[in-house]
C-alpha cells in the first residue's frame, strides 16, 4: 500500500470525524477557539492511535471490537446529539418570545458547553472502525507507525477544514444550529451501527 493509498484511507476515515466537527462548531459558535481547536487534535490522534492498537491486538480482540463498535458509536453519538437536540428545541422554543437580553444570557450559557469529555467520547467514537483497518494493514504487511500519522494527519486537516466550515455554518444558522448538529451527530451514530 502507498501512501496517496493511505492518504485516501485517512480521508475516508475521517468523514465521520469531519461531519462531528462541523457539528459541533456550527453549534457552539461561541466556545472559544482553544477549545474547538481541540477536535481537530483528538480526532487526528484517536484515527492514528486505533489503527496501531488494531495492528497491535491483530485479530484477538477485532471481533468482538467490530461486532459492538457501531452500537457503541450510536448509544455515545445519540445521547451526545440528542441533548443537543432537546437544548436546541428549548432555545430555539424560548428564543422567539425573549427579548434581547435574555438572548444574550443565553449566548453567555451556552459558552463552555463543548467540554473536553464530550470531544474526547466523540474522537473515540468516530475511530472505532480505524481499528478494523489497523487489523487489515497487519495483514497486509503495511508498517504501521508511517500509516497511522499519515492517517492521524490527514484526519487531523480534514477536521480544522470542518472547523472552519462549521463556524461559518453556525453563524447562518443561529439558534437553529444546535438542533441541526445533534441531528447530524444522531445519523451518523445510527449510520455505524445498521450500515
Amino acid at each position: 500500500m502507498n501512501y496517496a493509498e493511505i492518504v485516501l484511507l485517512g480521508a475516508a476515515l475521517s468523514a465521520d470525524a469531519f461531519a462531528v466537527t462541523v457539528s459541533n462548531a456550527c453549534t457552539y459558535t461561541h466556545e472559544r477557539r482553544r477549545r474547538l481547536f481541540l477536535m481537530p487534535v483528538f480526532f487526528g490522534f484517536f484515527q492514528g492511535f486505533m489503527p496501531v492498537l488494531g495492528y497491535v491486538l491483530g485479530s484477538v480482540a477485532a471481533n468482538l471490537i467490530e461486532t459492538y463498535s457501531g452500537i457503541v458509536t450510536l448509544v455515545i453519538l445519540g445521547i451526545i446529539g440528542g441533548n443537543m437536540i432537546v437544548e436546541g428545541a428549548r432555545a430555539l422554543r424560548g428564543g422567539e418570545a425573549e427579548a434581547e437580553e435574555e438572548e444574550e444570557e443565553a449566548r453567555k450559557r451556552s459558552q463552555g458547553r463543548l467540554t473536553v469529555w464530550m470531544i474526547f467520547l466523540q474522537a473515540i467514537a468516530t475511530a472505532i472502525d480505524a481499528f478494523a483497518v489497523g487489523v487489515s494493514l497487519r495483514a497486509q504487511a503495511v508498517e504501521i507507525l508511517p500509516a497511522s500519522v499519515v492517517i492521524a494527519l490527514t484526519t487531523f486537516i480534514f477536521s480544522l477544514v470542518a472547523l472552519f466550515i462549521g463556524r461559518r455554518l453556525g453563524k447562518l444558522l443561529g439558534d437553529r444550529a444546535e438542533v441541526a448538529g445533534g441531528i447530524v451527530l444522531v445519523c451518523i451514530g445510527i449510520k455505524a451501527c445498521f450500515f
